[in-house]
C-alpha cells in the first residue's frame, strides 16, 4: 500500500460547473475550440441533440444551468459520476456522428441528428435487454416512439430514445465487474428505466404523494446503491473459493449470480429498489443463500461424455454393430442376409438405452446442487429423467429376450419369432421419434431457429424434457446451403472412419481373439485369480485397439479438414503471388488493384443497381488477377491516378526504411518517384526496370535494319522494357537542356536535335535515317555524363568533353547520311557564331544546379540506374521479412474483399491491449549484461538480425552518428531499434498506431484534389515526427535534413494539411490496459518513464490504469483513470477518473483488466491486441475493407467477430521457434478458415480478432473472467458468441503480427497454460451447452477443434501405454508364449502390429503444416521445409509437446490445479541448467518415459517374440522414440545442452538442490522440499474421486513385483500366492533397514557419532550376511538380485505416489519423514538416469557442434554466427 496516492484535497466548485476540462478525443464542451473533428456538421447534430432538455422535471437541491444536457440530467437524475457522464456523452456522440457520416443515402438535414440514425442504434444496444424481457414474459420497459408528423412529437420521441441510449451507457460504464453479467444489467436497466418512464411521464409517488423521484440519487448514488452490494456479493463469492482451489461447485461465479437472472425469482426475490436482506446477496449466511445456478461444474472425465453424448453413442453403437457383424461366420454375403446377426444388431438399442441411463445418472449426480425449493421441476426431471431411460433399458431387453425365448422354443426363426422381432421394432419406432423429429428439423434448420425464439409458453412446455430453460443457446441453426455444406464433409469423415475402423482395426482382432479364448489347459506363469479363461489376455488384446478407434476420427479430422482448407485457400487465390518474383511479374497490375481495393468509389444518392455493381467489380477483379486487358494504361494517361499510386506505395517503403528492414540505397531502387521531367510513362521502381534498357540496346542492334514498327512491337513485348526506354529518353532529354544555359545558341541546337528525332519517331523513320548500331556508344557516354553529374567535385571542364563528344555522335554520326557542316547550320544543328571544325560547343553554356538541389541528384542516380544495371535485382529488398510483407500485400489485393469506403464513411474503431508488468523497452543495463556465455542481448541481435543492424547504423550516419557514439548520443534510439525486435510493448504500439498513420493519409488522400496530389512533389516537407530521439535524453527528435530527403518527394505525410488528424481521431483510438501504471509511476518505475514516452511519440495513445487512492484507517478507494498527453501543454493530463466499488481484480487478471479500460474504448468495433503483436502499415491500409465486412451477410447472419490471420514473427530466431511458429500458422490460417467456412465453429483463439463492440457490449464483453474455469478467457467470447446467436468469420486479406515462444521452456509453459485452459473448458458449462445445443455435424466440428483434440491427445499416449502393459502381460503371464507355440498364424501379433501403423498415423498431424506452406510458399519449398524440420529434430519437438498437454490437460480435469503461467517472451540464448529442467519436466516427461522404459526393457527380456530383434523392433520402435524425445528433448533443445564442463557443473547444481533442506520462505528452485510440496498441491484440492482414481492409477506400479518375482530362479517356477507374500516380506525387510538407519542417523548422527557408525556396521554385515547366505543354500542367484531392483523399485515409487495422495492421514505419523527421505532416494535415482545419456552425449566430440547446428539451423542459414555467439568470441 506504499504507492498508493493519498486522497486529493477536494475541489471548491460544484460537480457539474462547466470548466476549461480535459478532453479525450472530442471537446463537446466547447464548440468554440479550433478543433478538426468540430468541422463535422454531425459531431455538431448529436452534441446538439443531447441538449434538448426542454421541460424535463429539474432535479433538486441543484443548479440545472443552461449548459447542462440530457447526460447531465441523468447523471443528477440517479446518481452517476460525473467522469462517467463525461465519459459516455463522447462515447455516444461520437457513436452518433460516424454512425449519420456513414447514412446512405446521406439526410437531408446533416445539421440535425437522424432519427433511423438514433432508432437503428437503440435496436441494437437494447436488443438483448428486449429479448430479455420477452423471455421472462415481463413488460418491456423501452416505450417504442409513437409515430405522429408533429414536430413536438418527434423531438420528445428523439429525446424518449437518447434517454434510453443515454442510460444504458451509463449503467454500463459505471457497472465495472457487473459488466460481465450482462443480465444482471438487464435486471438493473429494466427498473430504472421504468423509474425514467415515471419522471418522463410526470407521475406521483404513491409513497409520498409528489412527483415521482428514483430510490436513489446524490453523489455516487447508483455506485453504492446498486452496484457495491452486488459487487461485494461476487467478492464474497470469490474470496469462500480460497483463491478458485476449492470445487467450483461450492462457489458462485460470475456465470451463476448471472443467470440468477434469468428467471423470475430474481425479480420476486431481489425487488427494486434493491432488497438487501435477500438471500441473493451475501447478507445472508452462506447456508441460506442462494446457491450455484443454471449448472454445476463437477470435476470429473466423465464432463466429456455428458457434454458430447450423442458422438460417444455413435462409437459406442457403431463399435458393438461392428463387432457383431465381424464375430459372426457370415462369409461373403451382407450380414443382413443372415438373421440371427440382424436380430444381435438390435441390441444396439439395448445399449443405446444404457448409455442414456448412463447419462440420466451423470446429470443427477452432478446437478443435484442445483436442486431447491425454487426449482423444484429439475428434481422431477432429473427423477423422470432416469426412470424412464431405466425403463426403456428394461422394456428393450424384456422384448429382446423374448424373440430369443420364441425362436429357442420354435427351433427357428418361425412366423411368431418375426413377430415379435416387428413388435420389437415398433418399440424402437417409438423411441427414435423425437430422433426422427430433430432429423427434420435439422433439414429446416430455419423452423427451428423461428420456434426455439418465440419464447412461448407451449414452447418450453415440450422442450422441458430435452432441455432446461435457459437464456442462450436458442436459435443456433445455421442456413440450409451452410448445413448441406458441413453435413457432406462430415458424411465423408465419417464414412471413411468407419470403413477403416471396421477392416483394419476390428475385423483383424476377431481370429486372435478366438485363439485365445479356445486356448485350454493353458499353464500362466503366476498365481492366476480368475481360472485360466483368458478374458483378462482379450481386455489387454483389445484396449489400445479400442483406443485407437476412439480416437482416430481427430486424425480423419486432421486429414479432411487440411485437403478442404488447402482447396478453398486455392479458391481465395491465397498464395498466387509468393515472392518478390512473382510480383515483379504482376506489378503493373498491381496499381490497378490497389486502386479498386483501397481508393474509395463516389457513392451515388440511390443504392440501386448493387447486383450490376456487383458483376462489373467481379469482372474487373477477373482482369486484375489474370492480367486481362492492360488495366495500367489508364494509369499511366492520368497524372492523378499514377501520383496516387505512388503515394501509398512510396509510403509503405519508406515505412520499410523506418524500420530499417531496407537501405536507402533499396528505398531508391523500390520507390515509385511521382512524375517530372515531363516523362510521359509511369516511372516503375528501378528494381522492375533493371537490365530493361541494355536489352532494348541489344535488340536495337541485332534489328537495326528492320521497319521501325517491328523493332518497336519487340521492345513493347515487354511493358517494363517500353517504360525504360521512353523514361530514359524524356530523363536525357530533361538533364541535357536542364544543365545548359537558357538563351544560349547551345540550347537552340539541342532543342532542334530533339525535336528532330521526335519527329522521325513519330513517323517510324527511326531505322531508317538512323545508324542504331551507334547507340551503344551514344549510351556509354551519357553513362559518363551521368556520373561526373553525380561526382561531387563536380568539374565542367569534363562535363563539357561528354557533351561536345555525345554532340559530335548525334549530329555527325548517328544519322545513316552524313551531312556537311553547311547542311547542319542550314538545319538549326550547328552554330553560326563558332568553327564547328577547331572550336568547342558548351563552353559557356553548362550551367549545373545547386548541390542542395536534392530532387534533381535523386532523379538523377535513378536515371544513372536505369542506363546502366545489368543484374535482374532478385535480391531486392533482401532482407526476407520485407520480402513477405510485400508479397503477401501485393497477394492480398488480387484476393476477394469488400470496398473501401472513404475514411469520413468508414466504421470507427479501438484497439484495446491489456498490459500488466512486461517489458515496454528493453532498457541499456539489459542490452548490455551478458550471460555466463558472454552474450548480451544486443550482441544476439546484431547477430539474428545482421541485415537490419546494418541499416540501422546508416540511418544514424545520416544523422551525423558513428556506431562507436551510439551509446553516448543515441541510446534511446538504440534501445527502440533493439525492442522493435523482441515482444515489447513499444513494438505493439508501433504497430497498432500505423492504424492512425494510414487513416490520416487516406483522409489526405480521399479529400485531396487533382491540385493537391499533382502539387504535392513541389510543396516543401513539414518537419516529420521521428519515434527516435537526438541525443541520450527523451526530446523528441525533429528530422534532419537526410531525413527530409528521404521524405521530400516521395511521401504524403507534408501534404497533409490538419484536417486528416480529427478525420482519424474521430475514428481510431488506441487504448492500453495499463493495469498498475499508477503503481509504476508512484514508485518512479522505468516502465511508467518509458510509457509516457510512448504517449509523447503518439497522440492517438491512450493509458488506462487502476488508481487506489488511502483514504487512511485502512481504507482505501480504487479508480478506473484515463490519461493521454497533452500535446500544448506537454505533459500528461488525466481524461476520466471513475470511481470503482472495490479491488479491480476478483476473477482472472486479464479479462478484468481488460474489462475495466473497455469503458474508454470507442466507435462500432474494437480489435483486441496481445502485448506480443505487432502490425504492418500495409496491412493497417486495408482495416477500412475489413470493418465493411460487418454489414455483410455470412451464412444467414451478418458477422459479429470477424477473425483476422496470424503472422508469426518469432518463427527465425531458433529452430524451436520455427517448429513452433509453422504449427501455429497452420492453425491461425488453414484451421481457422476451415472452422469458418464450411464447418461454422470458428470461436475467438486470442488476438488480433475485430469484435462488434455493440453487439458484445450488452452481452458481457469480449472475454468471461471466472476465477480458473475462465483461465483461457479468449475462447469464452467464442462461445458466448456462438451461445447468443452471432457469427464468427475469418477474413484472410489482412493480417497482423504475432510473437510466439521461442524457447523449450517457455514453450512447455504455454502448452500447460493452454492444456489446462482446455480442461477447465471440459468442465464449464458453455461447451456443455454448445455441445448439447449445436446440430450433431456442428457439435463435432466443435468438439474436435477445442476440447475434442487434447482429449484425444491424451488418448493416444493412454494407447501407448495400453499397447505396452498389454504386451507386458501377455508376456510375463506366459499367455503370449502359449498363443505362439499353438497358433500357426501367429494372428495376434498381426494385429498388434497393425495397432503399431495405427499409431503412426499421427504423422499425419503434419499434413495441414505442409499443405498449407505448400499453398502458401509452393510444393517443393514445402517438402524441403518439411525435410529440414524433421532432420532438426521436429518429431522429438511435436512428441515431447504431446507428453506436455496429455499430463496438464489430465491433471486439471483431474484434480483441477490450473492456473495462469507467466511464460516470459525473452530471447533464449542462455543454458538452462539441469536442475530447472528437470523440477519441470520430472512429474510431466521423464518418470513416465521411466516407466515406459522399464516395461519395454522387462517385455525385452521375458518375452518370446522379443527373441527376433525384427519383430521386437517393429512393435517398440515408435514407443522408443517416444521415451527418448520425452526424456532427451529438453537438452537437445538447451543451447549448450551437451557441453561437457556446463554438464558437470550442471550435476552439482543438481547435487546441491537435492540436498538443500530448505525453510519456510524457500523457493522451489532453491530446495527439493519446497519444489516436491509443491509438485502435490494438486493433491491437496482434488476431491475423493480424484484422489481414489489417482490411487488406482497408481496401482499399476505394483503389478512389476507380482509378475517379475514368479520369474526369479529362486521361486522355481512355483504359482502360488505365498511367493508374492514372500516378496512384500523382503520389501518390509528393506524398509526396515531403512528406517533403521535414518533412526539411527537422527538419533545419534550428531552427539554419538561412533554409535551411529557402530548401528550402520551392523545393519550392513546382517544385510550381507543374509544375501551370502540365501546365494549359498537356496537358488537365489546374483542375476535374481538384479532383476529384483526392476520388480522393487516400482513397488517403491507406487507406494510412495499413494502415500502422497494419503497425505492428510500420514502427515502427523513417523511415517511421514520416511516417505519424503525415499522420495528425495527416488528423485536423486530418477535425476542420474536422465543425466546418463545426457553426460554420454557431451562426452562424445562434435555432437555439441552438430546440436549448435539443430538448434540454430534457421539461423546458420541467413549467415548468422551462432557458434560465435555460443563460444562468446565476440569479434571485433
Amino acid at each position: 500500500m506504499s504507492f498508493m496516492r493519498q486522497r486529493p484535497p477536494m475541489a471548491t466548485a460544484q460537480i457539474h460547473a462547466p470548466s476549461l476540462e480535459t478532453y479525450n478525443i472530442i471537446p463537446i464542451h466547447d464548440f468554440v475550440t479550433e478543433h478538426p473533428s468540430l468541422r463535422y456538421p454531425e459531431v455538431r447534430a448529436a452534441a446538439a441533440a443531447l441538449r434538448i432538455v426542454g421541460d424535463l422535471a429539474k432535479p433538486p437541491f441543484v443548479d440545472f444551468t443552461q449548459r447542462m444536457d440530457l447526460m447531465d440530467w441523468l447523471g443528477l437524475l440517479f446518481g452517476f459520476q460525473n467522469d462517467n457522464v463525461r465519459n459516455q456523452r463522447e462515447n455516444l456522440v461520437l457513436h452518433l456522428a460516424n454512425s449519420q457520416m456513414r447514412l446512405q443515402p446521406p439526410p437531408r438535414h446533416p445539421d440535425g441528428l437522424d432519427p433511423t440514425v438514433l432508432r437503428r442504434f437503440r435496436k441494437k444496444l437494447l436488443r438483448n435487454y428486449t429479448n430479455w424481457c420477452s423471455f421472462l414474459g415481463v413488460r418491456c420497459h423501452v416505450t417504442s416512439p409513437t409515430h405522429s408528423p408533429h414536430q413536438t412529437n418527434v423531438v420528445l420521441n428523439l429525446r424518449r430514445e437518447l434517454l434510453y441510449v443515454a442510460l444504458y451507457l451509463l449503467i454500463w460504464g459505471e457497472s465495472a465487474n457487473l459488466r460481465f453479467m450482462p443480465e444482471c444489467l438487464c435486471y438493473i436497466f429494466h427498473h430504472m428505466a421504468m423509474e425514467l418512464n415515471k419522471v418522463l411521464d410526470g407521475e406521483f409517488d404513491d409513497m409520498t404523494g409528489m412527483l415521482y423521484w428514483p430510490s436513489f440519487s446524490g453523489d455516487c448514488a447508483f455506485l453504492k446503491s446498486v452496484v457495491m452490494p452486488i459487487y461485494k456479493t461476487i467478492k464474497t463469492e470469490v474470496e469462500s473459493s480460497n483463491n478458485g482451489t476449492k470445487p467450483h461447485s461450492a462457489w458462485r461465479n460470475y456465470d451463476d449470480i448471472n443467470e440468477y437472472f434469468w428467471s423470475k425469482r430474481a425479480l420476486k426475490s431481489l425487488k427494486w429498489p434493491l432488497d438487501y436482506t435477500s438471500n441473493f446477496f451475501d447478507t445472508t449466511p452462506k447456508s441460506s443463500r442462494v446457491g450455484k445456478t443454471g449448472f454445476v461444474e463437477q470435476r470429473s472425465f466423465w464432463n466429456v461424455f455428458r457434454s458430447f453424448d450423442r458422438l460417444w453413442i455413435l462409437l459406442i453403437l457403431y463399435l458393438q454393430a461392428a463387432i457383431i457383424v465381424a464375430t459372426s461366420d457370415v462369409k461373403f454375403q451382407w450380414p443382413w442376409q443372415d438373421r440371427d446377426v440382424e436380430v444381435a444388431l438390435l441390441t444396439v438399442f439395448i445399449t443405446w438405452a444404457g448409455l442414456r441411463l448412463l447419462q440420466s445418472l451423470l446429470d443427477a449426480s452432478t446437478q443435484y446442487s442445483l436442486v431447491g425449493r425454487e426449482t423444484f421441476w429439475l428434481f422431477v426431471r432429473l427423477i423422470l429423467k432416469f426412470v424412464v431411460a431405466l425403463t426403456w433399458t428394461v422394456l428393450f431387453s424384456v422384448f429382446y429376450a423374448r424373440i430369443w425365448r420364441q425362436k429357442n422354443a420354435d427351433g427357428k426363426w418361425s412366423t411368431a419369432a418375426d413377430e415379435r422381432i416387428v413388435t420389437f421394432l415398433k418399440v424402437v419406432f417409438v423411441y427414435v421419434m423425437p430422433e426422427l423429429l430433430a432429423l427434420i428439423l435439422f433439414i429446416v434448420p430455419w423452423v427451428r431457429n423461428w420456434v426455439e425464439e418465440l419464447n412461448l409458453g407451449l414452447v418450453y412446455l415440450l422442450t422441458w424434457w430435452f432441455y432446461s430453460k435457459v437464456f442462450v443457446g436458442r436459435g443456433m441453426r445455421e442456413g440450409l446451403v451452410d448445413n448441406v455444406k458441413y453435413s457432406i464433409f462430415w458424411v465423408i469423415v465419417l464414412a471413411t472412419k468407419f470403413i477403416f475402423s471396421y477392416f483394419l482395426q476390428i475385423r483383424p482382432l476377431i481370429p486372435p481373439t478366438r485363439a485365445l479364448l479356445n486356448l485350454k489347459n493353458a499353464p500362466y506363469n503366476w498365481h492366476e485369480f480368475f481360472g485360466s479363461t483368458h478374458r483378462i489376455a482379450v481386455v489387454m488384446l483389445w484396449l489400445p485397439v479400442i483406443l485407437i478407434y476412439l480416437m482416430d476420427l481427430q486424425i480423419w479430422y486432421s486429414i479432411y479438414s487440411s485437403l478442404v482448407g488447402a482447396t478453398i485457400g486455392l479458391f481465395s487465390h491465397l498464395g498466387e503471388i509468393r515472392n518478390i518474383d512473382q510480383l515483379r511479374l504482376r506489378f503493373q497490375f498491381f496499381s490497378s488493384a490497389m486502386q479498386f481495393n483501397l481508393k474509395p468509389e463516389e457513392h451515388l444518392l440511390s443504392p440501386k443497381a448493387t447486383v450490376l455493381k456487383k458483376v462489373r467489380d467481379a469482372i474487373h477483379r477477373l482482369k486484375l488477377r489474370y492480367g486481362i486487358g492492360q488495366p495500367f494504361k489508364k494509369i499511366e494517361s492520368s497524372q492523378v491516378e499514377a501520383t496516387w499510386f505512388a503515394l501509398i506505395w512510396n509510403e509503405i517503403i519508406l515505412t520499410f526504411r523506418e524500420e530499417d528492414l531496407i537501405s536507402d540505397r533499396e528505398v531508391e531502387l523500390l520507390e515509385l518517384p511521382p512524375n517530372c521531367w515531363n516523362i510521359r510513362v509511369i516511372r516503375w521502381p528501378c528494381f522492375l526496370l533493371c537490365n530493361e534498357l541494355l536489352l532494348a540496346l541489344s535488340q536495337a542492334n541485332e534489328l537495326c535494319d528492320a521497319p521501325d514498327r517491328w523493332l518497336w512491337s519487340k521492345i513493347c513485348s515487354s511493358e517494363y522494357r517500353r517504360c525504360a526506354v521512353m523514361e530514359a529518353f524524356d530523363s536525357i532529354k530533361y538533364v541535357i537542356l536542364r544543365i545548359v544555359k537558357n538563351g544560349t545558341e547551345e540550347e537552340s541546337i539541342l532543342n532542334r536535335l530533339f525535336m528532330e528525332i521526335d519527329e522521325n519517331i513519330e513517323n517510324e523513320k527511326v531505322t531508317d535515317v538512323y545508324k542504331l548500331t551507334v547507340l551503344l556508344r551514344i549510351h556509354d557516354k551519357l553513362i559518363s555524363l551521368l556520373e561526373r553529374l553525380m561526382d561531387p567535385e563536380k568539374k565542367v571542364f569534363r562535363i563539357v568533353n561528354i557533351m561536345q563528344a555525345l554532340y559530335e555522335l548525334c549530329a555527325w554520326e548517328f544519322p545513316r547520311k552524313r551531312r556537311s557542316t553547311q547542311q547542319l547550320r542550314q538545319l538549326g544543328l550547328a552554330p553560326i557564331s563558332l568553327d564547328a571544325d577547331t572550336e568547342l560547343l558548351f563552353v559557356n553554356a553548362i550551367n549545373l544546379p545547386p548541390i542542395d538541389d536534392v530532387v534533381f541528384y535523386r532523379q538523377i542516380r535513378r536515371v544513372h540506374t536505369v542506363l546502366t544495371s545489368r543484374d535482374p535485382m532478385h535480391n531486392v529488398p533482401k532482407n526476407i521479412e520485407a520480402r513477405e510483407r510485400l508479397a503477401f500485400f501485393s497477394n492480398s489485393l488480387f484476393m476477394n474483399m469488400p470496398q473501401a469506403p472513404s475514411v469520413e464513411k468508414m466504421m470507427a474503431f479501438s484497439v484495446l491491449t491489456p498490459y500488466y508488468d512486461e517489458e515496454v523497452m528493453y532498457r541499456q543495463e539489459m542490452l548490455r549484461s551478458e550471460n555466463e556465455d558472454g552474450i548480451s542481448t544486443l550482441f544476439y541481435l546484431q547477430k539474428i538480425y545482421d541485415d537490419e543492424w546494418v541499416n540501422f547504423l546508416e540511418r544514424m550516419r545520416r544523422e551525423g552518428v558513428e556506431e562507436s557514439d551510439i551509446w553516448s548520443r543515441k541510446v534511446r534510439d538504440l534501445r527502440l531499434w533493439a525492442s522493435y525486435r523482441g515482444q515489447t510493448l513499444s513494438r505493439t504500439v508501433r504497430g497498432m498506431m500505423y492504424y492512425y498513420s494510414a487513416l490520416k493519409k487516406l483522409a489526405f488522400l480521399d479529400s485531396a484534389s487533382e491540385m493537391d496530389i499533382r502539387m504535392g512533389t513541389q510543396i516543401a516537407p513539414e518537419p516529420r515526427r521521428s519515434y527516435y530521439t537526438n541525443d541520450g535524453g527523451d526530446n523528441t527528435l525533429q528530422p534532419t535534413s537526410a531525413q527530409e530527403i528521404s521524405r521530400m518527394e516521395s511521401g504524403i505525410s507534408h501534404l497533409l494539411k490538419g484536417s486528416e488528424y480529427g478525420s482519424a481521431m474521430m475514428k481510431f483510438t488506441y487504448v492500453v490496459a495499463c493495469q498498475v501504471y499508477g503503481q509504476h509511476r508512484a514508485k518512479g518505475d522505468h516502465r511508467a518513464e518509458e510509457i509516457l514516452f510512448l504517449m509523447k511519440n503518439h497522440e492517438a495513445l491512450r493509458i488506462a490504469f487502476v488508481d487506489e487512492v488511502d483514504l487512511g484507517r485502512g481504507e482505501v478507494e480504487y479508480y478506473s483513470v484515463l490519461v493521454k498527453f497533452d500535446q500544448l501543454l506537454q505533459r500528461e493530463v488525466e481524461i476520466y477518473r471513475i470511481r470503482l466499488p472495490g479491488p479491480l481484480k476478483l476473477g482472472e487478471g486479464k479479462p478484468e483488466n481488460q474489462n475495466h479500460a473497455i469503458i474508454f474504448t470507442r466507435g462500432d468495433a474494437i480489435q483486441t491486441i496481445d502485448m506480443n503483436q505487432d502490425n504492418h502499415f500495409e496491412e493497417a491500409l486495408k482495416m477500412r475493407n475489413l470493418l465493411e465486412s460487418f454489414k455483410n451477410h455470412y451464412g444467414i447472419r451478418k458477422p459479429t467477430i470477424l477473425g483476422v490471420r496470424e503472422k508469426v514473427f518469432t518463427g527465425s530466431v531458433s529452430s524451436l521457434a520455427w517448429f513452433m511458429s509453422a504449427q501455429e500458422t497452420s492453425f491461425v490460417t488453414l484451421g481457422q478458415r476451415v472452422l469458418a467456412n464450411p464447418l461454422k465453429v470458428r470461436m475467438h483463439y486470442g488476438h488480433p480478432d475485430v469484435f462488434d463492440r455493440f453487439w458484445f457490449m450488452p452481452r458481457g464483453g469480449i472475454s468471461k473472467a471466472s476465477r480458473v474455469i475462465n483461465i483461457s478467457e479468449d475462447i469464452f467470447a467464442g462461445f458466448n458468441c456462438t451461445l447468443r446467436g452471432g457469427n464468427v468469420t475469418h477474413h484472410e486479406y489482412i493480417q497482423v503480427g504475432k510473437g510466439r515462444d521461442v524457447g523449450l521452456n517457455q514453450i512447455s509453459m504455454f502448452e500447460a497454460k493452454v492444456a489446462s485452459g482446455n480442461g477447465e473448458q471440459a468442465l464449464s458449462r458453455d461447451v456443455y451447452r454448445l455441445g448439447h445445443r449445436l446440430d450433431f455435424f456442428r457439435m463435432l466440428s466443435f468438439f474436435y477443434t477445442t476440447v475434442g483434440y487434447y482429449f484425444n491427445t491424451m488418448l493416444l499416449v493412454f494407447t501407448v501405454y495400453a499397447f505396452l502393459w498389454g504386451r507386458l502381460y501377455l508376456a510375463l503371464s506366459g499367455v503370449e508364449r502359449i498363443a505362439k507355440d499353438r497358433s500357426s498364424s501367429n494372428e495376434a501379433l498381426g494385429a498388434i502390429l497393425n495397432q503399431q501403423f495405427v499409431i503412426q498415423l499421427g504423422l499425419f498431424t503434419a499434413l495441414p503444416m505442409i499443405l498449407e506452406n505448400s499453398l502458401e510458399r509452393g510444393f517443393l519449398p514445402a517438402i524441403w521445409d518439411f525435410i529440414t524440420m524433421q532432420l532438426q529434430l521436429a518429431s522429438f519437438f511435436y512428441t515431447f509437446s504431446l507428453g506436455t498437454r496429455t499430463h496438464y490437460f489430465g491433471r486439471t480435469i483431474l484434480h483441477g490445479g490450473a492456473k495462469y503461467r507467466a511464460t516470459g517472451r525473452g530471447f533464449v540464448v542462455e543454458h538452462k541448467k539441469f536442475a530447472e529442467n528437470y523440477r519441470l519436466y520430472a512429474r510431466t516427461h521423464f518418470i513416465k518415459a521411466i516407466e515406459l522404459s522399464i516395461i519395454l526393457l522387462v517385455y525385452a527380456a521375458y518375452s518370446p517374440l522379443a527373441k527376433s530383434s525384427l519383430v521386437y523392433i517393429l512393435m517398440t520402435i515408435s514407443s522408443w522414440f517416444l521415451v527418448s524425445s520425452w526424456i532427451l528433448s529438453p537438452f537437445l533443445f538447451n543451447p549448450s545442452g551437451f557441453d561437457w564442463l556446463k554438464t558437470v557443473n550442471d550435476f552439482d547444481d543438481f547435487m546441491n538442490w537435492l540436498w538443500s533442506r530448505g525453510g519456510l520462505f524457500t523457493k522451489a528452485d532453491q530446495s527439493w522440499f519446497t519444489w516436491w510440496n509443491e509438485e502435490q498441491d494438486h493433491l491437496r484440492t482434488t476431491g475423493v474421486w480424484g484422489k481414489l482414481l489417482e490411487i488406482i492409477l497408481d496401482l499399476r506400479f505394483f503389478f512389476f513385483q507380482y509378475s517379475i518375482v514368479y520369474h526369479l530362479r529362486i521361486a522355481g517356477k512355483r504359482t502360488s500366492i505365498g511367493v508374492y507374500l514372500v516378496s512384500w516380506g523382503c520389501i518390509i525387510g528393506i524398509s526396515a533397514i531403512y528406517i533403521t538407519t535414518i533412526y539411527a542417523q537422527k538419533k545419534y548422527s550428531v552427539k554419538e557419532h561412533i554409535k551411529y557408525r557402530f548401528i550402520q556396521f551392523l545393519v550392513i554385515m546382517l544385510t550381507l550376511l543374509v544375501v551370502v547366505l540365501m546365494l549359498q543354500f537356496t537358488d537365489l542367484t546374483v542375476v535374481d538380485l538384479l532383476i529384483s531392483l526392476l520388480a522393487f523399485i516400482p513397488t517403491g515409487w507406487g507406494l510412495i505416489s499413494i502415500a502422497q495422495v494419503l497425505r492428510p492421514f500420514l502427515i502427523s505419523t513417523v511415517v511421514w519423514d520416511t516417505v519424503i527421505s525415499v522420495a528425495r532416494f527416488y528423485d536423486l535415482f530418477f535425476g542420474l538416469i536422465v543425466m546418463a545419456p545426457v553426460a554420454l552425449l557431451s562426452w562424445l566430440p562434435g555432437f555439441q557442434n552438430m546440436q549448435t547446428r539443430i538448434l540454430f539451423n534457421e539461423a546458420f542459414s541467413r549467415g548468422l554466427q551462432i557458434s560465435i555467439i555460443l563460444s562468446g568470441k565476440k569479434s571485433a
